[in-house]
């Protein structure tokens, strides 16, 4: 099986390796540890991401820098005005992790502004009152644009599982050293938790997880999906879920797990094949590829289970990512 490199939308990831540097593990171990792959679920019953139910990038992102051995100073909150001086006094001691910004808003992009951006992050180089610099993942480094229109984006108006605006992450430190493989043998408890399922995590009413959630989007695509939710699966969901799958088996492999490690390479090959139908517009084809999707979250799940490591607690979460 030859694993897959290339782009793809991975904005905390990259994000969080720019600012780790030279001691970042790669993105796969990046995106694993964030727990991202390990589930799936359908919010409020009808917006369908494959990642676990009630995870969010900021819990992922908390997660992988403990797991890492890294502890960050994380900010949020205030006016324009004193997050632009936050910004800038961080920025005055090295780069510093923004987001999630709104995507729609960043005006260096193409087809900007829109309202159907998502949210992101970039790594903040330099800012003055008129012009912020910085390194945007989804292919665009050293970018610019007027630091008011940056405030905007940054504020994350519409991106709703924000509790504040204007969140930075800075000055880095290494608390203690973990190698990759250790940081991935840590998290098995918090992957089989996701998968298990959490109910202690606030989510909109009618919201699924895991094989429910792929079942109930199987059955939105056996009845014709609407135009909103095949865009999202088509430009995000599908590429970024084939991926963590993908790159969750390398990692299971590294670890010696080659059971759980063949059901998430499995899933990826599913996932991954449902692009296609997808943009054809073949929503049978969709349905029958989710329904053959959704029982492999409960096999990853009893094959994490397999390993002793699962059954001990990580001393390397986050209150959020635990």
């Amino acid at each position: 099986m030859l694993d897959y490199t290339g782009s793809g939308p991975y904005c905390y990831a990259n994000s969080l390796a720019m600012v780790l540097g030279s001691e970042s593990p790669s993105t796969a171990v990046i995106e694993t540890l964030t727990g991202s792959p390990f589930g799936a679920q359908l919010i409020a019953g009808s917006l369908p991401l494959f990642d676990p139910y009630g995870w969010h990038p900021e819990i992922g992102l908390d997660s992988a820098i403990a797991h890492l051995g890294w502890s960050c100073e994380r900010t949020e909150g205030g006016t324009p005005a004193e997050a632009l001086q936050r910004l800038r006094a961080a920025c005055s001691r090295g780069p510093v992790l923004a987001g999630p910004v709104d995507m729609g808003l960043l005006l260096y992009q193409p087809g900007t502004p829109n309202a159907d951006g998502g949210d992101h992050y970039v790594v903040v180089l330099a800012v003055d009152e008129d012009t912020t610099e910085l390194h945007d993942p989804h292919g665009h480094p050293y970018a610019t644009m007027p630091t008011p229109a940056f405030l905007a984006a940054w504020e994350g108006k519409s991106i709703g599982y924000l509790d504040a605006p204007f969140v930075l992450r800075t000055h880095f430190t290494r608390e203690r050293r973990v190698s990759p493989t250790e940081a991935l043998r840590q998290s098995l408890p918090t992957a089989a938790r996701w998968l298990a399922g959490r109910d202690d995590l606030p989510m909109p009413p009618g919201s699924l997880g895991g094989a429910a959630a792929v079942e109930a989007l199987a059955d939105m695509a056996a009845q014709g999906l609407p135009s909103p939710v095949r865009t999202l699966l088509t430009h995000f969901g599908v590429r970024v879920g084939a991926r963590r799958l993908n790159d969750a088996a390398t990692c299971l492999d590294e670890l010696e797990l080659p059971h759980a490690a063949s059901i998430a390479r499995r899933q990826a090959r599913i996932l991954g094949g449902l692009q296609y139908p997808l943009v054809q517009g073949d929503d049978r084809a969709a349905a029958a590829q989710l329904r053959e999707l959704a029982p492999t979250y409960a096999r990853l799940h009893a094959a994490l289970r397999e390993d002793p490591a699962t059954n001990k607690t990580s001393t390397a979460v986050s209150s959020n990512g635990s």
